[in-house]
């Protein structure tokens, strides 16, 4: 567990070292500073999302992020459509959505994740902890789309369905 934390740290450190230099650029007044930030984020990060020894699935992950990148273009659109549309056809409601992820870090990050596609935000957790969501047409199949997008957010997190 002692070398799964160490390796975890160093990359984690590395990541957010390499990201202020992307910001900041290599200025050598600035590095000291950098040093320090990606210390503090990484320890932040280290408290926050401890280490698993499940590994993330690349190809899977690259799913779930075409997935999100499709359903932002198409719910944008249809979002803009109905706004501008004089009719204004909208059917807004809740629809309870029985998420299959435990409680913590992994349905944080669906909910997250959900909470930035257009015509759905998750609204609170009901009574059986299933996600509210208000949605502006309860009448698309918002079920069935969170279903997908859980099922490759869970691929992508090193599970199967199975895990659940």
């Amino acid at each position: 567990m002692r070398s799964l934390l160490v390796r975890t740290a160093m990359t984690r450190w590395m990541g957010f070292l390499g990201f202020w230099l992307l910001l900041i650029g290599l200025d050598p007044s600035d590095f000291a500073a950098g040093l320090f930030a990606a210390a503090a984020a990484t320890w932040t990060s280290l408290r926050l999302l401890p280490p698993s020894d499940r590994r993330l699935r690349y190809a899977a992950l690259a799913k779930l992020a075409l997935r999100f990148m499709q359903q932002s273009i198409i719910g944008g659109l249809d979002v803009a459509r109905r706004a501008l549309d004089p009719r204004l056809p909208l059917r807004p409601g809740f629809v309870a959505y029985p998420v299959r992820l435990p409680p913590g870090t992994a349905c944080n990050a669906f909910s997250a994740l959900t909470s930035v596609l257009p015509g759905t935000l998750p609204a609170g957790v009901g009574e059986h902890g299933e996600i509210i969501y208000h949605c502006l047409d309860v009448e698309q199949p918002v079920a069935a789309q969170l279903v997908i997008d859980e099922g490759l957010l869970i691929r992508a997190l090193g599970g199967t369905h199975g895990d659940i």
